[in-house]
């Protein structure tokens, strides 16, 4: 039977562990020589309705890595729903490939992509969580303190798609999550039941504040993202008069704990959610962390595609 990529809450913590502790693996394997070509001969479709540097790059080279191929399909090529039925879209492309990576808007999209395929689907991003992101996220957190269960991990700004999917796998993994932003942006209802649930099993506690002082206090990570996320940009205004006291700055993160360590999933709009000071500085794990998505994202394909 086929597994999908869709949301980390379809995962249970021992399958993300054990997902975790092989991206790390295969991380290792690709700094002492390379890795081995578990997926040779296996292809991925990269079906892209949003842009995106970091997840078509990660994706194509995670697949060249494990000996694969991965090709990219603009919106002009494939419109999901428009041209073509997303059902007719599903069963004609697992025809000609081995898995699939939607980056979609809306998220039913990428759900009745993995309906209707025959191959396994992954979730590239959607407006409601980011799974892939999510995973790397946590597997930069792994990798960094060893562990993610009893771990404070701070949201400084938007309840996004990303805020979703690192509040889930944090919940899951037993890891105490905080998020703080303005009234109104808050996390979904929805996402914030569902890791109550999940907080519940783990023994992990969930904080949602509108303070971002309170929020970073005892912090071992502050995590932040762009204030205006694509198919926002008509309320970009606002948002830029809502968020600035809720900038990731060295200020706030002198109020964390001393080993704190920031994160970000770019792009960044510096200066505004994040500073240069921060970004560029001593706790930041920015760039570690975005080149992270494409060993996370063999694990993920490793799972999915060789049945690791």
């Amino acid at each position: 039977m086929k597994r999908d990529f869709i949301a980390i809450a379809d995962y249970t913590p021992a399958e993300l562990q054990e997902m975790l502790e092989l991206a790390l693996l295969l991380k290792q394997e690709w700094k002492t020589g390379g890795n081995k070509p578990i997926l040779k001969g296996k292809a991925l479709a990269l079906i892209f309705q949003k842009p995106s540097l970091r997840t078509r790059v990660s994706f194509e080279m995670a697949m060249v890595h494990l000996g694969g191929y991965a090709f990219y399909l603009s919106p002009q090529e494939i419109g999901l729903g428009k041209r073509e039925s997303i059902a007719d879209v599903a069963r004609v492309i697992s025809g000609y490939v081995d898995g699939v990576m939607a980056r979609v808007f809306d998220h039913e999209h990428v759900v009745e992509l993995a309906r209707w395929a025959d191959v396994p689907v992954i979730n590239g991003l959607s407006d409601y969580n980011h799974p892939a992101q999510g995973f790397t996220d946590a597997f930069t957190i792994f990798e960094h303190f060893g562990r993610v269960k009893g771990l404070n991990v701070t949201f400084i700004g938007d309840g996004n798609n990303v805020a979703v999917s690192l509040l889930h796998i944090v919940a899951k993994l037993g890891g105490n999550f905080t998020w703080a932003g303005p009234e109104g942006y808050e996390i979904p209802e929805k996402a914030i039941a569902e890791a109550q649930a999940f907080a519940a099993a783990s023994g992990s506690t969930l904080r949602f504040l509108h303070d971002p002082h309170e929020a970073v206090h005892d912090a071992d990570v502050i995590y932040t993202d762009t204030w205006v996320s694509m198919g926002e940009e008509a309320e970009a205004e606002k948002r830029k008069r809502v968020f600035p006291p809720y900038q990731v700055n060295a200020a706030l993160v002198a109020e964390a704990k001393p080993e704190v360590v920031v994160m970000h999933c770019l792009p960044a709009h510096r200066g505004e959610e994040i500073t240069d000071e921060v970004a560029d500085g001593p706790h930041s794990l920015l760039f570690r962390q975005a080149h992270n998505r494409m060993h996370a994202q063999k694990a993920i394909l490793a799972r999915l595609l060789g049945g690791l």
